[in-house]
């Protein structure tokens, strides 16, 4: 029986330190050995937001504590460790660093390959660490700081078909979260709100709805949240106006993922149609549940990550550094941080309000 690869892998591209080892069965199966997530949540609560100074000195004075208890944890020594993954971006650069430079030390150290991770790689392939997944598949990578379809050809092979044209998705949940007074992080509350509250109160805005292809639009409902808000006076409107929310993110969901599966079938000429949900907002079970019933309307098999690795996780990093360690795709030491990442850069930039379709 032949060693199986064991990757360390570290993420610290935000609000979290996290480290995770993993390694595959016989049958190549992802298997986690361990997975330590550190969040920042009471450090940045009193400022409603990250502040990226706090995040990265939170991300130094735990790294170290983070990284061997995932190493304690997975069974493992230190010594049996193959291949150290950090995320490289995309992210805050001062957090970041962090991450990067202590997995390429880490890697010198032992003198082992370092992998540069693409944190939103990390996103795209999460699924497989609970499912047989298979190239090529759909691709909504929804996010607190992106919001994309891409059609996923193999690794390091995407093709953005469509992106939101300003806020990410996961912004305009926190920020519609604020608006109603709850706390940060707000947005996964959104959900428990709108179990509370009546869908059909509120008609809000669809940002070019009817056109765009399955390019998206967050900023003019998040907008017309603000107006609402000010007039509101008691718990239950601020319920019906999360429900209203949560509905109409659900109609600009299907209606998009819907375009994305025609444009996606055009490219792909298969009947082995996929479509993988994944970010931090895929951990809301409502959109979950209205987009695997889309996949069933549409042929399409849905896949999702498990709720507890939607966000920013470590398991992943090293997911994607296993897969790359396959195929002996290493970097060098000298990887710099990048900020800016995305998975396909030869798409066109789309941001703001001069955007015309």
């Amino acid at each position: 029986m032949s060693k199986k690869p064991l990757i360390l892998g570290i993420e610290t591209s935000c609000d979290e330190t996290a480290a995770s080892l993993i390694t595959e069965n016989e049958q190549g199966n992802p298997i986690v050995l361990s997975n330590i997530i550190s969040s920042q949540t009471d450090v940045h609560k009193e400022f409603g937001g990250v502040v990226p100074e706090l995040a990265a000195r939170s991300h130094i004075e735990k790294i170290d504590w983070i990284v061997k208890k995932a190493i304690e944890d997975s069974g493992k020594k230190i010594e049996e460790i193959d291949a150290v993954a950090s995320t490289a971006g995309p992210g805050l650069i001062v957090c970041l660093s962090i991450g990067l430079s202590f997995g390429k030390a880490f890697a010198s150290t032992l003198h082992k390959p370092f992998i540069a991770v693409n944190h939103l790689e990390g996103h795209a392939l999460s699924p497989k660490l609970n499912s047989k997944l298979h190239y090529p598949y759909l691709l909504l990578l929804i996010s607190g700081g992106h919001t994309q379809f891409l059609s996923v050809l193999g690794l390091g092979n995407y093709k953005r078909l469509g992106t939101t044209i300003d806020d990410a998705l996961g912004e305009a949940f926190d920020k519609t979260a604020k608006l109603l007074g709850i706390e940060f992080p707000g947005g996964p509350q959104i959900e428990i709100f709108a179990k509370k509250g009546n869908p059909d109160k509120y008609i809000l805005p669809k940002p070019i709805f009817h056109k765009g292809g399955c390019n998206l639009s967050f900023a003019g409902l998040k907008t017309a949240v603000l107006k609402i808000s000010k007039q509101i006076k008691t718990d239950q409107e601020k319920y019906d106006l999360a429900a209203s929310f949560q509905k109409t993110i659900e109609l600009i969901l299907y209606k998009k993922s819907k375009i994305a599966f025609r444009r996606f079938k055009d490219m792909n000429k298969t009947n082995d149609n996929k479509f993988v949900v994944a970010g931090g907002v895929a951990a809301n079970e409502n959109i979950r549940e209205v987009l695997n019933n889309l996949c069933k309307e549409e042929n399409f098999k849905a896949f999702f990550p498990p709720i507890n690795l939607c966000g920013d996780n470590a398991a992943m990093i090293a997911m994607v550094g296993l897969e790359k360690y396959k195929l002996n795709q290493f970097n060098k030491l000298d990887h710099p941080a990048k900020p800016r990442w995305p998975l396909d850069e030869d798409a066109a930039f789309l941001k703001g309000a001069g955007v015309k379709f």
